[in-house]
């Protein structure tokens, strides 16, 4: 397999707590010289010493078919670093995410919730095959407090979202289903 990844877009923008950079990564992954998976990444970086500033809090988008609570540990945030290659301190460098970044705790990775929600989709519909998945991290979900993993499914489309500790929208997702 071979990976593929290429800068789409760079837009530099002025937000209310400083300058933002967002980025677009297309990544292609080939199985010999078949596509076989194809992503876009939005990513945004934000201006060093930048407020940690939190959006307002959202309820749930819709009413859960399914649900499954979990509390992220230091181990889990770690390993999945470690798995993807993330290097970024806020996932394994308590003093580092509270002290320069401040965050109350560590990060639970935007991806690691992605996967976890991927996963209770696939824990509830075991036969499923996702055509499409796209998801928005919403507010940051802390190590050590609990979260939330619910869903919902109407015929193709399933709804996926995560709450953190008060019950506000952290990540919110949209899976497509391949017929069967």
């Amino acid at each position: 397999m071979r990976r593929v990844s290429t800068i789409a877009t760079i837009t530099h923008k002025q937000g209310r707590n400083g300058e933002l950079v967002f980025v677009t990564l297309r990544h292609q992954i080939f199985q010999g010289e078949t596509l076989s998976i194809e992503e876009e990444q939005d990513l945004v970086y934000r201006e060093p010493g930048a407020a940690n500033v939190v959006p307002l809090p959202r309820p749930a988008p819709a009413v859960a078919q399914w649900s499954r609570d979990m509390r992220p540990d230091t181990v889990l945030l770690f390993r999945y670093s470690a798995l993807t290659f993330n290097s970024h301190r806020i996932h394994f460098d308590r003093d580092y995410a509270t002290r320069e970044e401040g965050y109350a705790s560590l990060v639970v990775q935007g991806p690691l919730t992605a996967t976890l929600l991927l996963d209770l989709l696939y824990r509830e519909i075991p036969e499923a095959e996702v055509a499409a998945f796209q998801f928005r991290a919403i507010r940051p979900l802390l190590e050590g407090l609990p979260l939330r993993l619910q869903g919902r499914r109407d015929d193709a489309e399933v709804r996926l979202w995560a709450l953190d500790a008060s019950g506000a929208l952290a990540m919110a997702a949209d899976a497509r289903l391949r017929p069967v």
